[in-house]
């Protein structure tokens, strides 16, 4: 006979709440996804400069038609609180000073991926689209890669492409600005 494990999910209030008392340190590389403390992958050179680049390039192109966000938390539900590497918001940015954005004000999440290619498209990915995000991005390193997922509808993204170098795509929210692959992989 099968032994039936309970499993006890945080809220979102309850992990910031773990933080604040210290069960969880300052610079512990966590996230929160589906009720459950998730590690973050160290951030190596090649990452770092890609989120950067990335960083830039929205500014640049997209002014202050968004507000940009590295590395922050976007709530996106009750128990998820996921940090992608760059998120497209709504502006303006004084909006979010007294609480994390939700998926509703989001126009692209991305989530640059070197060592964590699988778990970004087997987990966050899904949780993205089951969530409302609109549209998110995977930046595979590796792969040399950007793969778009849009239209989420029953738990799932219902248009997902893979781009390569030489190709350029834009937002769905801003289908005027496009975006060289070759420049999104730095």
């Amino acid at each position: 006979m099968a032994i039936q494990r309970a499993i006890r999910r945080f809220t979102v209030e309850e992990y910031h709440r773990l933080g604040e008392v210290g069960v969880l340190l300052p610079n512990e590389r966590v996230e929160l996804i589906d009720g459950e403390i998730v590690q973050i992958s160290p951030i190596g050179p090649r990452h770092a400069y890609v989120v950067d680049v990335l960083n830039r390039l929205f500014m640049e192109r997209l002014g202050d038609r968004v507000a940009v966000r590295v590395q922050n938390p976007v709530q996106t539900d009750a128990y998820s609180e996921p940090q992608p590497d760059l998120a497209l918001l709504r502006p303006p940015l004084k909006t979010y000073a007294r609480r994390h954005p939700r998926a509703r004000h989001t126009f692209l999440v991305v989530e640059v991926a070197d060592s964590s290619v699988d778990s970004d498209r087997d987990d966050k990915l899904p949780h993205y689209a089951r969530t409302g995000v609109r549209e998110a991005w995977l930046i595979d390193l590796p792969g040399q890669a950007v793969e778009v997922y849009r239209k989420p509808a029953s738990g799932a993204y219902r248009s997902v492409r893979r781009l390569a170098r030489g190709e350029s795509l834009s937002l769905d929210a801003f289908p005027d600005v496009r975006f060289a692959v070759d420049d999104l992989l730095g």
